[in-house]
C-alpha cells in the first residue's frame, strides 16, 4: 500500500485511540455497546466580531470515510511492528486477531444533524452508538470531518448574510491547507458562497467552476509590448463570452477601467456581452461606484465587478456600509451597485481566520453495563465543560412568530411533545430556568437516523438542498442572534428531567449529598 494511502484509512487517527481500544479489549468491553455525542462548546469568536449560529456540515464525507476504513493486514502488520519503551510489542496478538476480524464500523449506528441546518453549542452534531471500541476508534476522523467543515459553512453563511444580494466567489484553494482546501470549499458551497474557483470540487457538486486571471497575465503583455490593453484583448478574443478583466495592475481608473470599456466596445461590435471586472486592491467602496459610474456612462450598467483582497463579512458589511452612503453622490442607485457585486473570498474564508478551530469533542455519555444502559458523565471544574449524560433527544422550539427561540435536550423516554408545559433549564448554572406553554410553541425533533449497523439509512441531499435548508433555518433566527457583532444569546435548555439525572450523577461521582437537587 502506497504510504499516503496509509495515512487516509483507518490509520487516520490518533495513537492514543488504538491503545485505547486495547485496554477496552482487556477489560473484556470492547464489543459492548457505548453512546457518545459530538458537540461543541462555543461558537466562533472572531475578535472583531462573532457568530451566533453555526452551519452543520462534513456529514457525507464522514460516512463515505467510514464506509470504507477498515483494518486489513497492511495495517494490522504497522501496528505488530510498534514497540513500547521495553521494546516489547505495543499490541497484542489476539487484540490484532480481533482487529482484523472486527476492525471496521460496520457496527455502528449514527445520528446527526442534518447538513445545512443552524447549529448551537451542547446540542449534538452527531451521535454514535455500537460496539466500545470501535465508536472509541471513530472519534479522530469524526471530528476531523465536521468539526472543520462546519467551521467553515459557519463562515461562509456569515458571509453570505453580509453580502445580501451580492454574490460570493471563494477561492481559497491558494491558501488552504494543503487538500483540506476540498472540504473547505464543499463546506463553503452549503454555508453560502455561489460559486467557488475549486475545480475540482466545484465539478463534484454539480456547479460550474468560477474565475478571472492573474495579474502576471498583465505582466505577461507588459513585457512583450502589448501593453495593459493587449492583454485585455487577447482575454477577450480567447474568452468572448465570458470576458471578466482585472483592472487594477496598472492604474485602476486611470487606466484599467477605461482599458476594458474599450475592449468591451470591441465586444459588444462583434455582438458579444462581457462579463465584468474586477477590482482587487484600494478603497474598493469608491473604486467600486467609480467604476461603475464610468461603466454606466459607457453602456454598460449590467456587467458584474468582482472585488477580492482579503475579505471577511465585516470588510463586507463596511463596503456596502460606505456604497450605500456614497453612491447617490456619484448618481449610483445604491442597491442597484450591490446586486452587481460579487465577493471573492479567499484567505479568511478558507482558514476561519481569527478562529481557526471549531471546538468540537466527542464525549461518551451512556454505556450498556451488565445489559443495562447506564448513563455517564464528566465533571469539569469549569461547569460549562460538563457532559449531559444519558439518551436523549434534541428538539427545536419556534413561537409563535415561526422564529427558533430555543434547542431543548431531553431524555428519550421523556414524552416531550405531549406535555402540557415544558420546563427548560440552562445546563450549568442552576439560577436559571423558564417554562414554557406547549401552545406557545411547536417543536422540531432534529436529529436523522443516518446510519443503522453500519448501513445508511438516509437520502443525502444535493447541494441546492443543503443550501435551501440553511436559508429556511437562518431565516427562522431572530435578528438579534444573526447579528455580526455581539450577537444575542440563543437559549440551549435541558428539560427538568435531564437536568435532574446530571446532576444526581454529579453529586454520586463526588460523593456528596442529593437532596437539594
Amino acid at each position: 500500500m502506497h504510504k499516503p494511502a496509509l495515512a487516509q484509512g483507518i490509520l487516520f487517527t490518533d495513537q492514543y485511540q488504538l491503545t485505547m481500544a486495547q485496554v477496552y479489549f482487556r477489560l473484556g468491553i470492547h464489543e459492548q455497546p457505548a453512546l457518545f455525542e459530538h458537540f461543541f462548546r462555543s461558537y466562533p469568536d472572531y475578535r472583531r466580531h462573532q457568530a451566533g449560529y453555526c452551519i452543520s456540515a462534513g456529514l457525507e464525507p464522514l460516512v463515505h470515510w467510514m464506509q470504507e476504513a477498515a483494518f486489513g493486514d497492511t495495517e494490522i502488520e504497522q501496528l505488530r511492528a510498534q514497540r513500547g519503551r521495553t521494546g516489547e510489542p505495543l499490541f497484542a496478538d489476539d487484540f490484532l486477531t480481533w482487529l482484523r476480524r472486527s476492525g471496521s464500523f460496520d457496527g455502528l449506528s449514527l445520528r446527526a444533524l442534518p447538513e445545512g441546518r443552524v447549529a448551537h453549542p451542547h446540542v449534538p452534531l452527531t451521535v454514535v452508538e455500537g460496539p466500545m471500541a470501535m465508536a472509541q476508534i471513530l472519534e479522530t476522523a469524526l471530528l476531523n470531518h465536521i468539526n472543520y467543515q462546519t467551521l467553515i459553512a459557519t463562515k461562509a453563511a456569515r458571509m453570505r448574510e453580509s453580502a445580501g444580494e451580492g454574490q460570493v466567489l471563494e477561492f481559497g484553494l491558494r491558501r488552504a491547507q494543503d487538500t483540506g482546501a476540498n472540504a473547505g470549499t464543499r463546506a463553503a458551497l452549503i454555508g453560502g458562497a455561489d460559486y467557488s474557483s475549486n475545480l475540482g470540487m466545484s465539478l463534484v457538486m454539480g456547479l460550474p467552476p468560477k474565475g478571472t486571471h492573474a495579474h502576471s497575465m498583465v505582466q505577461a503583455a507588459m513585457v512583450l509590448g502589448l501593453g495593459e490593453l493587449g492583454a485585455f484583448r487577447a482575454y477577450a478574443e480567447t474568452y468572448p463570452d465570458d470576458t471578466l478583466l482585472l483592472v487594477d495592475t496598472v492604474d485602476t481608473l486611470g487606466s484599467g477601467v477605461p482599458n476594458a470599456i474599450k475592449v468591451f466596445e470591441e465586444l459588444k461590435r462583434k455582438g458579444h456581452r462581457p462579463l465584468g471586472i474586477r477590482l482587487d486592491s484600494g478603497d474598493l467602496a469608491y473604486l467600486s461606484i467609480q467604476a461603475a459610474k464610468m461603466l454606466n456612462d459607457a453602456g454598460f450598467p449590467d456587467t458584474a465587478i468582482v472585488l477580492s483582497n482579503d475579505l471577511d463579512e465585516l470588510v463586507i458589511w463596511q463596503i456596502l456600509t460606505q456604497i450605500r452612503s456614497e453612491a447617490r453622490q456619484e448618481g449610483i442607485e445604491p442597491e442597484s451597485l450591490i446586486k452587481r457585486l460579487v465577493f471573492g473570498v479567499g484567505t479568511q474564508l478558507i482558514t476561519s481566520t481569527g478562529y481557526p478551530a471549531l471546538g468540537g469533542v466527542y464525549k461518551l455519555v451512556a454505556f450498556q453495563h451488565e445489559s443495562r444502559w447506564k448513563p455517564a458523565v464528566k465533571i469539569s471544574d469549569s461547569p460549562d465543560k460538563t457532559a449531559n449524560p444519558g439518551h436523549k433527544r434534541a428538539w427545536r422550539l419556534y413561537d409563535r412568530r415561526g422564529r427558533a427561540t430555543a434547542d431543548l435536550l431531553a431524555l428519550t423516554d421523556e414524552v416531550v411533545e405531549n406535555m402540557d408545559e415544558l420546563v427548560l433549564r440552562h445546563p450549568s448554572d442552576i439560577t436559571k430556568t423558564r417554562t414554557v406553554s406547549r401552545e406557545e410553541v411547536t417543536l422540531e425533533q432534529l436529529h436523522q437516523e443516518i446510519l443503522r449497523e453500519g448501513r445508511v439509512v438516509y437520502e443525502w441531499p444535493g447541494l441546492e438542498e443543503m443550501r435551501r435548508v440553511r436559508r429556511e433555518d437562518v431565516a427562522r433566527l431572530d435578528p438579534g442572534v444573526r447579528r455580526l457583532i455581539h450577537p444575542h444569546i440563543y437559549h440551549v435548555s435541558l428539560s427538568d428531567a435531564l437536568w435532574r439525572l446530571k446532576y444526581e450523577l454529579i453529586a454520586a461521582a463526588r460523593g456528596t449529598s442529593t437532596g437539594n437537587v
